[in-house]
């Protein structure tokens, strides 16, 4: 059986595909060398913990066009097993109607995504929309309907009227009354 002869030019264009051909399945080959490896380990890295670390966070709440809260973090990181964010740098608002009734600063923060709490510690500083102050280690927010906790060390204050230093405060749900517990020391002001 004899070859078929094909004029130089010709063969030059046959050499010239064969060698792209040969190049594109050599690199098809290798890449799924590589990529093996790194889909496997993806794979089992499914069921461990993940996690971030993140400069400028900002985690909100809104349910049915309606903001509960929000909170800013200058940095952040995100454990996925845990389901909690770290933050630091924190400063944020609770709302109640669409409108802020409480704005808080605190050096440290985390949000557990699970439950759904917020919890500030390390110097804590709390504004409600009535004019009242609150300093504590450690604030705690459950959720809308519960009562937001703060203890230790704290000190809530209403303009010149009123100071009260106690080891816990209960704030209601609705940011307009609290319960003062532990050893407390309250003072209050008549006006002149």
């Amino acid at each position: 059986m004899k070859g078929i002869k094909l004029p130089k030019k010709n063969r030059l264009y046959f050499a010239a595909i064969l060698a792209i051909v040969g190049v594109l399945a050599w690199a098809f080959i290798t890449a799924g060398m590589i990529t093996r490896d790194f889909n496997r380990q993806q794979r089992n890295a499914q069921g461990e913990s993940q996690e971030a670390v993140v400069s400028g966070i900002i985690l909100t709440e809104t349910k049915d066009a309606k903001k509960y809260w929000e909170i800013y973090g200058d940095t952040g990181e995100w454990n996925s097993n845990k389901s909690v964010a770290q933050l630091d740098g924190v400063i944020g608002n609770f709302y109640k109607d669409n409108e802020v009734s409480m704005s808080f600063k605190s050096s440290k923060g985390t949000y557990n995504s699970e439950v759904g709490d917020i919890t500030l510690y390390k110097d804590t500083v709390v504004a409600l929309k009535d004019g009242i102050t609150l300093k504590a280690d450690k604030l705690h927010w459950i959720n809308s309907q519960s009562p937001i906790i703060a203890e230790g060390h704290v000190e809530i204050q209403k303009d010149d009227k009123f100071v009260s230093n106690a080891d816990k405060i209960e704030i209601s749900p609705t940011y307009d009354s609290f319960k003062i517990m532990g050893n407390t020391v309250s003072k209050v002001y008549e006006g002149k």
